[in-house]
């Protein structure tokens, strides 16, 4: 009963709205693992992208790092200021402000206890993190290269309103870089037919499911590991079904493909 009024009340904006701000303060606030600093799903690389060397140590979390790094490289970052909408516990940002070189990274999070969290545990130079929601962006117009969004949108009240904003702050010439999922085929091209209408243009747009599938599969073991190590018992169900583990629904409807995640590389002209 319970789920079916959630499901119910995710067609209001307002409630999406709070159900993000308040699960992500909430794990910010209750988890505050320095070694835990992704909250995507992950991305294999295709055989075609230069391989990243990344160590073999589960603490590094390579596969929601790889996340950052492929769909970064899809634009010019170095010397750039760059703004990532929905930075979580700060871990992309961090690798992305130390690889990629930009002259300076913001970091908004709509959950302050994230923010924090992102500002307590990463010191990159030019690297910085401000609480601020994705649908009014603290920022002046025309102020930005490039913007990062990282499987955000989706928890959303209005993507169409975060658009707006996004080309209202990003630069003539400048990049939204965005991954997302979306939980039918139907609503991808929901999601679509958005960006058709933001204004801005499309560059290149990749279906890379069957990525985030593997990812998911190959990092299975450590990620379990961490919820054991990290969520208390009684909640370690519930957490697997969130972190998309083998077997959790949101693993199966990846790989059956009745959830389609996409890239999207998207320019203001």
């Amino acid at each position: 009963m319970i789920k079916l009024i959630i499901q119910a009340l995710k067609r209001f904006a307002w409630f999406k709205r709070f159900n993000a701000k308040i699960t992500y303060e909430l794990l910010a606030k209750n988890i505050p693992a320095e070694d835990w600093h992704f909250m995507n799903y992950g991305y294999t690389p295709n055989s075609f992208e230069p391989k990243l060397e990344v160590p073999s140590d589960p603490k590094i979390q390579k596969y929601s790092l790889q996340m950052y790094h492929y769909l970064a490289s899809k634009a010019n970052l170095e010397g750039k200021q760059v703004l990532e909408i929905g930075s979580g516990r700060g871990g992309g940002a961090k690798h992305v402000a130390s690889h990629f070189k930009p002259a300076s990274y913001i970091g908004l999070d709509i959950a302050s206890s994230a923010v924090d969290l992102a500002n307590k545990i990463h010191h990159v130079p030019g690297l910085k993190f401000i609480q601020g929601s994705a649908e009014s962006i603290p920022l002046v117009d025309n102020s930005i290269d490039v913007i990062l969004n990282v499987e955000s949108c989706h928890g959303y009240g209005c993507v169409d309103t975060f658009l707006k904003e996004v080309k209202r702050v990003l630069k003539p010439g400048g990049y939204l870089l965005m991954v997302d999922f979306r939980n039918s085929p139907e609503n991808m091209k929901i999601l679509e037919g958005q960006i058709q209408n933001s204004g801005l243009i499309q560059v290149s747009k990749e279906d890379i499911t069957t990525n985030v599938v593997q990812s998911i599969e190959a990092e299975d073991e450590s990620k379990k590991a961490r919820i054991k190590k990290l969520i208390p018992a009684r909640w370690q169900k519930l957490f697997n079904e969130f972190a998309g583990v083998v077997g959790s629904r949101f693993y199966e409807t990846l790989k059956n493909g009745t959830r389609p995640y996409y890239r999207f590389v998207l320019e203001k002209r």
